[in-house]
């Protein structure tokens, strides 16, 4: 076969496996986003922008942007002070205990947004244990706080986001070439200076992903404001509020400019990336611990480090003790004085309340395998082959991982609420495959990177030799690539899924009855203050996401060879 006849022969292969990926993410991620703004800007008389003017000149609606912003500018302030710190301590001091509760530390991000939110609730609530504690040590008629607005969103925030901080320092850190440390504290400079002029610069970049990371999460968090926000709105309660009373029209403008301001974000953070590199020459000297002689200092950064872990993890051993607790019993006392195996009994003899954990299951799996098959074709298109709308795919890949996802659930309940096949649109609001759609959409980002970073890692020749072998594309990609990208295909698929089993915030505008996912059975246990089901069933998905990770991890050490 000659040289330009194999040529035309990729080429083909090449927009056979890019144009359909194109359109899919085109139709998926663009085309609702485009469908949200033109029916924001269409009323009955034709085109208007009525529901523009009455965004920008109602104050409620201005509050809640405002609201939105500046609670992701302090969550990511707040999960600073209390990740990096944290990061610190666990990397650079060698302690008692140091490895089991630094990986404990970074437990918040497995578990999902809901199941934190209601720990929270019975440790701080207004009839939570600590709560009642102060109440009852300092004699208050009233409980000394109320869990609610502002401040309650923000101490939600920091508590379960900090640990973004904390697992990006941990890695900045474990990369950082001690040499060039050394060499600075041997020419005189002290500890503090060593700190801002080497170390806080060439942890920049860990520390602006990690700060990128929580405010995007800030911007789309749902679980939190609703529960907790009162009548302290934000942008994505304020969307739901005005669809479930049907302001269809208002709550795409505030679909519209939830999304422009988490996009302008990523736009203003990247710019300021660019500019700015960071990187350190040296000998690759790995990372060193102090090792303190002096017992005070060591036990004082063991009690620091374990101490903190421990009351950062307080609410979700309250949830699990509250899941212990029958339902009715725990009234005015600070602590429950009676404990049953009943609610998880309960949960699995009631097949109304086993359905959800299978929606939820079924749900995740459908739409991580869809991630798993697109991602990896995607991936090698970006990798491997070059070609007219790379960078377009590129773009496509991540931008779901820009968009909450309110904006994410209103585009798909107003692109696919109407059946007009010309048009692209069909009838899938109502449906069981909607949710699944909504997770496949919003965990593309999570298999994409990790796809890429794997196809990356190993050399293309593997390839070339196996085409140059006889081997056809199928058969090299089954056959080599495959095995080698399953690490990273494992790593994101696992996150995928079990971010899919837990989610929330598009679930709860796009489910039905029948349809309804485990985080929204929670949700309708505590309306109905079932809290021992509300409680057992968070734990349960707990499990669920515990064995997932378990499940994942196994498949990433027994890894896979090519061949077989």
């Amino acid at each position: 076969m000659s040289d330009s006849t194999r040529g035309a022969g990729e080429r083909r292969l090449t927009y056979f496996l890019a144009v359909p990926v194109l359109v899919l993410l085109l139709w998926l991620v663009v085309y609702p986003n485009l469908v949200v703004l033109a029916e924001s800007v269409v009323g009955e008389a034709g085109l208007t922008a009525d529901a523009y003017r009455e965004f920008f000149t109602t104050g409620a609606e201005l509050d809640a942007l405002w609201h939105s912003v500046w609670i992701s500018v302090a969550s990511v302030v707040l999960s600073g002070l209390i990740g990096v710190p944290l990061a610190f301590v666990f990397d650079r001091w060698e302690f008692p205990g140091r490895k089991v509760f630094g990986a404990l530390a970074a437990l918040p991000v497995l578990l999902p947004p809901l199941v934190g939110v209601i720990a929270f609730l019975f440790l701080f609530g207004e009839s939570g244990i600590l709560t009642r504690s102060v109440q009852r040590v300092l004699g208050l008629a009233s409980p000394p706080w109320s869990m609610q607005g502002a401040s309650a969103i923000l101490l939600v925030h920091a508590y379960t986001m900090y640990a973004y901080f904390y697992l990006f320092v941990r890695a900045g850190l474990s990369r950082l070439d001690e040499s060039a440390l050394e060499a600075a504290e041997s020419l005189g400079a002290g500890r503090w200076r060593v700190f801002r002029r080497i170390t806080l610069p060439l942890l920049t970049p860990a520390l602006s992903a990690a700060a990128l990371l929580v405010f995007m999460t800030s911007m789309a968090s749902f679980s939190a404001p609703y529960i907790f926000g009162g009548g302290y709105r934000v942008l994505t309660t304020q969307i739901y509020a005005s669809k479930v009373s049907g302001a269809l029209s208002l709550a795409m403008v505030e679909t519209v400019v939830l999304a422009s301001v988490s996009l302008a974000f990523l736009w203003v953070l990247r710019r300021m990336e660019s500019g700015r590199d960071f990187a350190a020459v040296g000998k690759g000297v790995g990372a060193r611990r102090r090792r303190e002689s002096t017992g005070w200092k060591r036990w004082g950064m063991a009690a620091a480090g374990v101490g903190g872990v421990l009351l950062l993890l307080l609410p979700h051993l309250t949830l699990a003790l509250v899941s212990f607790v029958p339902t009715g019993t725990w009234t005015t006392q600070v602590l429950p004085d009676q404990f049953t195996l009943g609610n998880y009994a309960n949960l699995f003899s009631r097949p109304e309340l086993l359905r959800p954990v299978v929606n939820s299951l079924q749900m995740a799996a459908v739409a991580t395998a869809g991630n798993l098959l697109l991602c990896f074709v995607a991936a090698y298109l970006v990798v491997r082959r070059q070609f007219r709308g790379r960078g377009l795919l590129r773009v496509l890949l991540v931008l779901p991982w820009a968009l909450p996802g309110t904006v994410i659930a209103m585009g798909l309940a107003t692109t696919f609420s109407t059946n007009q096949p010309e048009l692209g649109r069909t009838v899938l609001v109502g449906t069981f495959w909607i949710l699944p759609l909504a997770y496949f959409i919003r965990n593309t980002p999570l298999v994409a990177e990790a796809t890429i970073a794997s196809f990356r890692q190993f050399d293309p020749a593997l390839e070339e030799a196996a085409r140059s072998l006889g081997a056809g594309w199928l058969e090299t990609m089954r056959r080599v690539a495959l095995p080698l990208v399953l690490p990273g295909l494992a790593a994101g698929g696992t996150l995928a899924f079990v971010t899919a089993l837990g989610e929330f915030v598009a679930s709860i505008l796009l489910y039905t009855h029948s349809t309804r996912p485990i985080s929204i059975e929670i949700l309708a246990q505590l309306r109905a203050f079932d809290f021992g089901t509300a409680t057992a069933l968070g734990v349960l998905l707990a499990a669920l996401v515990g064995a997932a990770f378990a499940a994942g991890g196994r498949w990433l050490q027994e890894g896979a060879v090519p061949g077989g």
